[in-house]
């Protein structure tokens, strides 16, 4: 164990401290943390929104300026997976099990309880999915897209510890290999592990709602329990396979059921209605994008209040997601150019996620206004099979969905596995199987002692909490990374403009000479 850095057993600490002090008393762990929480939301809201805002202008200036040319690798560098694998593997990292959890109920939701319409009307249907775009969309992927830049850049362009704390050498130095250093890793890793934990614990819940609402199967602590073993055994499993193995035929294996459950929705559904409202929805998106990135409703406590609960919310847990999502997009983009990087991750996955919730966000609001089943009282777990059960194939749909979430789930506790392992043995690219079995069983654990002990959701309110010190550390890899750029380009400079054409003629005697 010799490869093990201190970050992990500080880390460790922290996440046992966090635990115990759910077990022994979690009504006050779970409010302490929710008012830190509100506080947080309500004091930085207008922070957030310039951030993440600011963010995304950034990815979309490296996708036009010249220094988007410049390799992710050295310069005979080839990436290292195929374009179809990289996005399957960036993907389900990112978002994937996300989407089967509240593709059908977060449409629902604003549809019932949008920001600004009145419930339950036409107008709030199309608001509805308004937002969804924007909470899903180019904002949450801009996050994403910039931490995982930042590493990939500095790990494979400047042969630096594939490390958070290692992005900030051009600005703080030989500082970044002491304590400051580690106090950064330590929050990346918290942040990581507390999300992943969050991620099992409502994986688990969902497969059990569904297997509840479809067979009878109780949905309690003793079922759960039974789901993160099986789940843990597969993933750790996976995780020894290497990461050109488990989580590359896992990613692949994602794509294929979240394709074939897409596909049996889209024509099962109301098909037509579902590409009106994609089209519409792409249009409302566009033309008020700026205005949602910016509303924070000052004077307006109700609508205040809404922001608080679900954009600034939002913000705060893409940004406290990030060091795990982009540690893990920035080791499979070796060999990608900077603009290729950041049209791939920062458009496609948008597309995807759009045309996911139009189709299942249409067809709940659907059912919903049909009259024959009342989606809002179901636990959102359960929603998606709810609607399910209102098609034809209904069978077939919720047991590619229950098959669909349970890969997600393993491919995203292996990913994760995976990051641990790196950030934890000095950014090693290749951590060791070991390294890597000590972090999953320690994420099964808390997941399993938070669903015991009722405490997810303190554990989600800590996540949102870290991400405010992490957006801090955010600015400053933008920084760095722009410091890093400047310089490169002008070394490259030469290399960056485009090169003068060459008269035929004399290219031809200069081949023949």
């Amino acid at each position: 164990m010799k490869k093990i850095s201190s970050v992990f057993w500080i880390t460790l600490s922290i996440v046992l401290a966090a635990v115990i002090f759910g077990i022994a008393a979690p009504s006050s762990f779970e409010e302490l943390t929710e008012n830190i929480q509100a506080m947080i939301t309500s004091t930085f809201g207008w922070y957030y929104l310039i951030l993440v805002t600011v963010i995304v202008l950034f990815c979309i200036f490296l996708i036009f300026s010249p220094v988007g040319a410049i390799k992710l690798g050295k310069p005979d560098d080839k990436p290292d997976f195929k374009k179809s694998t990289w996005f399957a593997m960036l993907f389900s990292a990112g978002m994937g099990i996300g989407l089967v959890f509240w593709g059908a109920a977060e449409p629902l939701s604003h549809y019932l309880n949008p920001p600004l319409a009145e419930g339950g009307t036409n107008a709030a249907q199309k608001e509805a999915m308004r937002y969804v775009f924007f909470h899903w969309g180019i904002h949450a992927w801009g996050i994403y897209a910039m931490v995982a830049l930042v590493l990939a850049y500095f790990k494979f362009r400047k042969n630096e510890p594939g490390l958070v704390s290692a992005t900030l050498k051009p600005l703080f130095g030989s500082k970044m290999d002491g304590g400051f250093g580690k106090v950064i890793d330590v929050l990346a890793v918290f942040a990581t592990v507390v999300g992943v934990a969050t991620t099992l614990g409502f994986g688990a819940a969902q497969i059990n709602g569904g297997l509840s609402y479809l067979t009878g199967v109780p949905n309690n602590f003793a079922v759960q329990f039974i789901i993160i073993i099986v789940v843990t055994i597969l993933f750790m499993i996976s995780a020894s396979t290497g990461l050109g193995k488990g989580i590359k035929y896992l990613s692949n294996t994602n794509m294929v059921l979240a394709v074939g459950l897409f596909a049996l929705m889209f024509f099962i559904g109301p098909t037509i209605l579902i590409l009106n409202m994609f089209t519409d929805s792409v249009g409302g998106y566009i033309q008020n994008l700026i205005q949602m990135s910016f509303r924070i409703a000052p004077l307006n406590e109700e609508h205040r209040t809404w922001i608080n609960d679900w954009t600034i919310f939002y913000w705060a847990w893409w940004i406290s997601w990030s060091p795990f999502v982009g540690i893990f997009i920035a080791r499979v983009s070796r060999g990608r150019t900077i603009r290729e990087f950041m049209m791939v991750v920062l458009l496609l996955p948008s597309v995807v996620s759009f045309l996911w919730f139009t189709t299942f966000g249409i067809s709940s609001i659907g059912v919903q206004k049909s009259g024959n089943i009342d989606l809002s009282p179901l636990p959102t777990e359960q929603i998606l099979f709810a609607v399910f059960s209102e098609y034809p194939g209904s069978v077939i749909l919720s047991i590619v969905a229950i098959a669909l979430i349970s890969t997600f789930f393993i491919t995203s506790a292996d990913s994760a596995t995976f990051v641990l392992g790196m950030q934890t043995t000095y950014g090693s690219l290749t951590p060791p199987n070991r390294v890597k079995m000590i972090w999953g069983i320690a994420q099964s654990a808390i997941a399993l002692v938070l669903l015991y002990s009722g405490g997810l959701q303190a554990l989600q309110n800590i996540l949102v909490i870290a991400a405010l010190p992490f957006s801090f550390i955010m600015c400053l890899m933008m920084l760095s990374l722009y410091r890093s750029l400047a310089k490169e380009k002008k070394e490259l400079g030469l290399y960056l403009k485009p090169k003068p054409r060459k008269n035929k003629r004399a290219e031809q005697k200069t081949r023949e000479f």
